[in-house]
């Protein structure tokens, strides 16, 4: 393209009217280059605005945000180093740039229907999969339907491996596959009246699994956050089954803890009747040691006393006696006297001054 648009013009001017004179016609129209008047500028504004209108039309450009990474198509072909968050360019027809979203993602497995995350920002957010509950059979071939949520993320570095590789539906041929796979796996080992008692054994089953199978893939493709067990739905019958099982248990339960209530009543009975039995012991032994000592001071008393009766001691005893004997004759001498043998205490008198009395009043 010339440099000055006016001088193109020019010369195509002069070669019209050239030609018009060599074709012997006269009074033709004369051309007028509209771009006269504008000055030497305007050829440059159209460029500009031209290469506006393209990159306009065309958006040669993409902005990346934070939490997804940038893979960009080079004729057809994946450039394995990922782009990351930020303004980057490309060549338009000839290269093209998909936005991958390496968020924390989740897949539930629920036939509960309930609000769904992120809904005000789906553009942003997209990372929320619903499918219905796993139908898994046991291993007596009931159906059994396993409630259970799945998070993880693509891994950024070789997501635009896993995208050539797996497509844009990578997760519905890596986790939902593997997740389905393990959970019939896992669960059809055992029968449905053992699955509410193996919760916890079955759920780290499935998680180790799952994780195994995934990690096993060329590259890793996907980092597994978790995998939750929430909820395992049984058939009606069986639902029955062990709720009556349950009672059943309760009621064993009830009856072992009345049973052990019991046995722990007759045993304080027993306590109770053992201390009382020893205490009457104790109290009787200490009556009967309180005797048998009263018993042996009273004999070390008369002990005592015997040892110290002498001879002379008696002979003195013997004449106080006879002493009150004489002083008692003289006040009374119709006194009976009786006679004791052995010589300690001779004589013993009774005082008769009331029945002579008695008697004389008798005779009057």
């Amino acid at each position: 393209m010339p440099a000055d648009m006016n001088d193109y013009f020019k010369k195509k001017k002069s070669s019209n009217n050239s030609n018009n004179n060599n074709s012997g016609g006269g009074g033709g129209n004369n051309f007028e280059n509209p771009l006269n008047n504008m000055g030497k500028g305007a050829p440059w504004i159209f460029v500009i605005v031209a290469i506006g209108f393209a990159i306009f039309v065309l958006k040669p450009f993409t902005i990346i945000n934070s939490g997804e990474v940038g893979i960009k198509i080079n004729t057809g072909k994946f450039e394995q180093e990922p782009l990351n968050a930020g303004l980057h360019f490309f060549v338009p027809v000839l290269q093209k740039i998909i936005p991958v979203n390496t968020r924390i993602r989740m897949i539930t497995y629920s036939d509960v229907r309930t609000g769904e995350l992120g809904d005000a920002y789906r553009n942003l957010e997209g990372g929320l999969k619903r499918n219905p509950a796993i139908t898994v059979l046991d291993k007596r071939g009931l159906t059994v339907n396993i409630d259970i949520a799945v998070q993880y993320r693509m891994k950024a570095e070789t997501a635009p491996a896993t995208i050539e590789k797996w497509g844009t539906s990578w997760e519905e041929k890596i986790i939902n596959s593997k997740v389905r796979e393990v959970v019939r796996d896992v669960v059809g080992q055992y029968t449905a009246e053992k699955l509410p008692e193996m919760r916890n054994e079955i759920a780290a089953a499935i998680q180790t699994k799952v994780r195994q199978s995934v990690d096993a893939l060329p590259q890793q493709p996907v980092i597994l956050e978790s995998v939750e067990l929430r909820t395992i739905n049984l058939p009606v019958k069986i639902k029955d089954q062990i709720e009556r099982v349950q009672i059943a248990k309760q009621d064993v339960t009830i009856a072992e803890q009345e049973k052990e209530k019991a046995k722990q009543q007759a045993q304080r009975a027993a306590e109770v009747a053992r201390g009382e039995a020893e205490r009457n012991r104790i109290e009787a032994q200490g009556e009967a040691d309180k005797i048998r000592i009263e018993a042996e001071e009273q004999a070390k008393a008369n002990t005592l006393i015997s040892n110290s009766l002498t001879t002379q001691l008696l002979e003195l005893e013997q004449i106080k006696t006879q002493g009150k004997f004489n002083d008692a004759l003289r006040v009374n001498k119709d006194a009976p006297i009786f006679l004791t043998p052995g010589g300690a205490v001779p004589n013993i008198w009774v005082d008769a001054k009331g029945k002579q009395q008695q008697r004389l009043m008798g005779e009057q």
